[in-house]
């Protein structure tokens, strides 16, 4: 399978970039807003899910890993296929979060191919799979978090340990140390729960 492509944009076409990696050329499908993004003969570098039909193999190219990863948890909505899940993204991972959250079906379809029973079955299954991208957002979300999930790790602590333990740090901790000790305090409890 691939799973990411580097090279230059050979050509564009109507939402697919050939891209050329050592001489091969890729044919990539794209999210439509990309095609304004990327020039024609730019380097650039996609992270890829490869979709396997019986008469057919198609590679989906993102700018993210976070896009990728909604992609693919798009993907395991019933009745979704990958050319619907693409539009979806496309509106943006914030946006797409902040709309599961709300349940607003009405964002949803504004997404051309997407009807109100669809939208409806996105808010349903995806609520409660958005975890694994809250811990991207926090990794990126600022220096600070990103800070303190390297001081714990040093401590010994796993990168999913050190990541649960900020997201429940609460906004009245302001400093990073405020903010590490809160979080060594309950990694502390868990591991003393975790040996009896």
């Amino acid at each position: 399978m691939i799973g990411f492509l580097s090279g230059a944009i050979h050509s564009k076409l109507a939402g697919q970039i050939i891209l050329l990696t050592n001489g091969v050329g890729y044919l990539v499908t794209i999210p439509p807003s990309y095609l304004s993004l990327l020039k024609t003969s730019a380097q650039t570098e996609l992270f890829i899910y490869t979709h396997v039909r019986e008469d057919a193999l198609d590679l989906y190219g993102f700018l993210t890993p976070d896009e990728l990863e909604l992609f693919k948890l798009t993907l395991t909505v019933s009745g979704i296929g990958p050319k619907t899940a693409l539009l979806v993204i496309d509106k943006g991972v914030g946006k797409v979060e902040q709309a599961i959250k709300d349940a607003s079906t009405d964002f949803f379809t504004t997404v051309p191919r997407l009807g109100h029973k669809n939208a409806q079955k996105i808010i349903i299954e995806l609520k409660n799979k958005l975890g694994g991208l809250k811990e991207l957002d926090l990794a990126s979300e600022n220096e600070e978090s990103t800070q303190a999930i390297e001081a714990l790790r040093n401590l010994g602590y796993t990168r999913q340990e050190a990541m649960q333990a900020m997201q429940a740090v609460p906004t009245s901790e302001e400093t990073l140390e405020q903010k590490i000790s809160y979080a060594l305090r309950n990694l502390g409890k868990a591991k003393k729960y975790e040996r009896h």
